[in-house]
């Protein structure tokens, strides 16, 4: 059955420019114009797409671990959460479920946690959360970070030798509330701003470390790509204000974002680096530079639907002057597969009974998109700007990618202000060697430390995964000190 999210992306994408934007405050509805919802940038290879749900004799049921936390049923829980069977390896443990962060609309967050392989009562501990918004995590897991990616059979796995659970271990959250498994009984249950991404992640993170309490005194760590360089400060900014009172308190050490989506009007600058790039030519240069100044200024007049129209207009016109159909890594015109459909493994009848999701239907994330429309042309520069005086912030780019080309997260860097601020403006970019090999370039002030990775797109652990483990592992062991050639 087609859901609204699929009959827009069915209509004929030049119907946008008539379609107003709607917001029915009764529902909590938000449509966008057609041409939005399948452009949907930051979904890469992924536009909404939803599968049927499988019947629900084979697969079990929902597995809902906050019930279990409450009454101090912690032993019964990590049981019941402890994924087994299925294509999954026994010599990789992991368990998942789902936390309840909003009762009042059964909204429930879906995670799933890999010890660390190697030192496991020390290791730092991760949450990766994925962009969009509405990208689920498990797209993480199974190109970029996780343990194993999904073989081209659709059926098994193949194990990722670069998996960032190696010395670390990982908690891949779907968030917000709507994406991936992460369900709500109620269209109030969406989030539709940063505040509520935060508080709700925050819920689901404490739950977790009452669940797995000799995790609760390592290093925490809070990585994400792309949108969630929004998710990340959000979360940080959340701790650090509820730590104080919190009886149980999240020991925050820094966090990590590549390719970040954090301060919007920075970002809304593709005109000069794509005619930089010679993608597009002066007529097209001058067309975009038009939309992203009347983008600049709905954001500073907080017309923040006018700045995300022109926001997605101004990609719209980079692609039908260049053609250039690929924004996440220039090197390729399309992008190279790394293994099979997640969505189509996920929705196997053994992978969902291991996982206990049941018939939970997995969403592509159109609804937490449309919802976020209002946000998401918003900032989170002053969350960053004070978690940076408190602890260790690693923002790291690819090279190659155009969505959030380094040069414009540049812009970003060079206006924060905390205390350290002119140390980093002043600071010598220096060189960052792997195995004799140049991997990019790092620019530290106080805690602030920003990194370009070599010849990789938006997805750095994806398409320079050797690297990629070297800078995570350098950064939350306080090693960032380049080695030399």
């Amino acid at each position: 059955q087609s859901t609204w999210g699929q009959q827009f992306f069915n209509s004929s994408i030049k119907m946008w420019t008539a379609l107003p934007l709607i917001i029915l405050l009764t529902w909590g509805v938000i449509p966008v114009p057609a041409r939005l919802l399948p452009s949907s940038y930051f979904h890469r290879n992924h536009n909404f797409k939803r599968l049927p749900t499988p019947v629900a004799d084979d697969v079990g049921s929902k597995l809902i671990l906050t019930p279990y936390i409450e009454d101090g049923n912690i032993e019964e829980a990590r049981n019941l959460s402890a994924v087994r069977g299925g294509p999954f390896p026994d010599d990789i443990p992991s368990y998942s479920g789902f936390f309840t962060v909003n009762a009042q609309y059964n909204s429930n967050l879906f995670f799933w946690f890999f010890p660390a392989e190697h030192g496991y009562e020390t290791a730092p501990l991760l949450v990766w959360l994925q962009g969009g918004p509405g990208s689920t995590s498990l797209y993480g897991l199974f190109t970029e970070l996780g343990p194993f990616f999904v073989a081209f059979d659709e059926a098994s796995l193949n194990k990722n030798p670069y998996s960032w659970h190696k010395n670390h271990s990982i908690i891949f959250i779907d968030n917000p509330v709507g994406t991936g498994f992460s369900f709500t009984n109620s269209t109030q249950g969406y989030a539709t701003d940063q505040v509520q991404v935060g508080a709700e992640l925050y819920s689901a993170i404490v739950q977790f470390l009452r669940l797995f309490p000799e995790l609760q005194k390592n290093p925490f760590f809070i990585t994400g790509e792309s949108y969630a360089g929004k998710y990340v400060p959000a979360l940080a900014y959340t701790i650090h204000h509820n730590n104080p009172t919190a009886e149980l308190k999240v020991n925050l050490h820094g966090i990590a974002v590549g390719n970040g989506f954090t301060d919007p009007i920075n970002i809304l600058d593709y005109s000069h680096f794509v005619y930089q790039l010679g993608l597009v030519d002066t007529n097209a240069y001058n067309d975009m530079k038009h939309v992203e100044e009347a983008g600049k200024k709905a954001i500073q007049e907080e017309r923040l639907v006018d700045a995300f129209l022109s926001w997605n207009t101004d990609l719209d016109l980079f692609y039908d002057k260049s053609d250039y159909s690929n924004i996440y890594n220039l090197l390729y015109e399309v992008e190279p597969e790394v293994g099979g459909d997640l969505y189509n493994f996920v929705e196997r009848p053994e992978v969902r009974l291991a996982l206990h999701v049941g018939d939970q239907a997995f969403s592509g994330g159109g609804t937490v998109y449309q919802l976020m429309v209002p946000d998401f042309m918003n900032t989170v520069r002053p969350w960053l700007e004070e978690i940076i005086e408190n602890y260790r912030v690693l923002y790291y780019s690819g090279q190659m990618d155009i969505i959030v080309a380094y040069p414009l997260s540049v812009g970003l860097y060079n206006t924060l202000e905390f205390k350290a601020a002119e140390e980093y403006r002043n600071a010598e970019r220096v060189p960052w060697y792997v195995d004799g090999g140049l991997a990019g370039y790092m620019k530290s002030g106080g805690n602030f430390t920003e990194v370009l990775v070599r010849n990789a797109g938006h997805m750095v652990p994806t398409d320079q995964p050797v690297w990629a483990l070297d800078l995570i592992t350098r950064f939350t062991s306080d090693n960032l000190l380049p080695s030399r050639k």
